[in-house]
């Protein structure tokens, strides 16, 4: 069997497919994305393209090897993305061809079926107990939001004080049996966090998320070491390596995106990893429904696996949906705040590829915000 075609669809919201078909009929699909930068990675996949074409596709460690490693400048959001997509695509085809679901040839499942939350908006109090009324309503068990907006180098009185509201609005709907996890976005410095984390303790957040960027991730162990908090991060770090330090520092939590950090491949072996020092795996995924189906494949065999972030609904994808590119909506239903384990061949979903390349007709060319502060300086978005 040879790889015999390697296409790529820009679809709407956001979002980046790649398909891969063999020799003999075999087809399977992947997410190679980076938000924001989605035509960047479409030539990244078309280059790499050009190794795979005519390759056995169940030699997908070998080919993970040499898409990551074969060019003298390695890494990045770029490349990473790029190999994340083929390598869902090629596990896709290998599970086909062994007529088994993924989790099945990661050594099987660990558990029955997945826990998800779902990210609430709103920069009001009133909005985001609205809309984590209806996250119960849906029946999931937890949510997470963002825990600010732009936020002061040193936040003051206010600024603290609205966080707090914020996420006091959310836990006073959500109730003692239900989790809320908070996304700081790296848009707070060492400083900030310092002084608003102390104000949430009462509050009792699931994990608090990228509270510094990873590029200061050196301050991550005094945070860990201020806190009852759990801390997480990952979204924005793409292999094995960037977790060591962040896990040395005493991290519970890491997280990263399927789409992002090397595919399933490198994702298993980050799980691992983090499993020597104790820590969980929550997979980042805003994203499609090719991205969840293989973070969901990776759960369902990952012993340290705490819960799955998932898009349908989210604000991303209004006009949008990740549910109008599957054949089959059905693998996806949520029970009681979980999925149930996906046990079709591959990534156990059926692609609409005429659904796929309607969309592609009419391109998106999504940005992210640019973000300033008062003064007309730059601010995280």
């Amino acid at each position: 069997m040879k790889i015999e075609r390697i296409e790529t669809f820009l679809v709407a919201p956001r979002w980046l497919f790649c398909r891969v078909e063999t020799d003999d009929g075999l087809v399977g699909w992947g997410e190679p994305v980076v938000e924001g930068r989605a035509e960047v990675v479409r030539s990244a996949v078309e280059v790499l393209s050009e190794y795979l074409i005519g390759a056995d596709p169940l030699r997908i460690e070998q080919h993970w090897q040499v898409l990551t490693k074969g060019g003298f400048y390695r890494g990045g959001p770029i490349l990473s993305s790029a190999v994340a997509g083929l390598d869902q695509a090629l596990w896709d085809i290998a599970g086909q061809a062994y007529g088994a679901p993924v989790h099945a040839l990661l050594g099987g499942p660990v558990r029955d079926r997945v826990r998800i939350y779902s990210w609430i908006g709103g920069d009001e109090p009133n909005e985001v107990a609205d809309a984590a009324a209806a996250q119960i309503a849906a029946g999931l068990t937890g949510v997470k939001m963002n825990a600010c907006g732009r936020l002061s180098p040193i936040p003051t009185s206010a600024e603290v004080d609205e966080v707090v509201g914020r996420v006091a609005a959310a836990r006073e709907v959500l109730g003692p049996d239900r989790d809320i996890a908070l996304d700081f976005h790296g848009r707070a410095g060492l400083a900030a966090v310092r002084r608003i984390l102390p104000e949430l303790v009462g509050l009792r957040p699931f994990f608090v998320e990228e509270p510094v960027l990873p590029d200061q991730a050196h301050h991550l162990r005094d945070i860990v070491a201020s806190t009852p908090i759990p801390v997480a991060t990952g979204e924005r770090l793409y292999g094995r390596t960037e977790f060591l330090g962040p896990l040395q520092a005493g991290v519970t939590v890491v997280q990263p995106d399927l789409s992002h950090a090397g595919g399933i491949s490198e994702v298993r072996r980050i799980a691992a990893l983090a499993e020597t020092y104790g820590a969980l795996l929550a997979p980042h995924c805003p994203l499609g429904p090719i991205s969840l189906a293989a973070s969901l494949q990776v759960a369902f065999a990952t012993p340290n696996f705490l819960i799955q972030e998932q898009s349908i609904g989210i604000h991303y994808n209004a006009g949008s949906e990740l549910l109008d590119y599957l054949v089959d909506p059905e693998p996806f239903r949520f029970v009681d705040g979980h999925i149930a384990r996906l046990d079709r061949p591959g990534l156990g979903i059926t692609v609409d590829e005429a659904a796929v390349r309607k969309a592609a007709q009419t391109p998106h060319a999504w940005r992210n915000p640019v973000w300033q502060h008062a003064d007309g300086s730059f601010a995280e978005w």
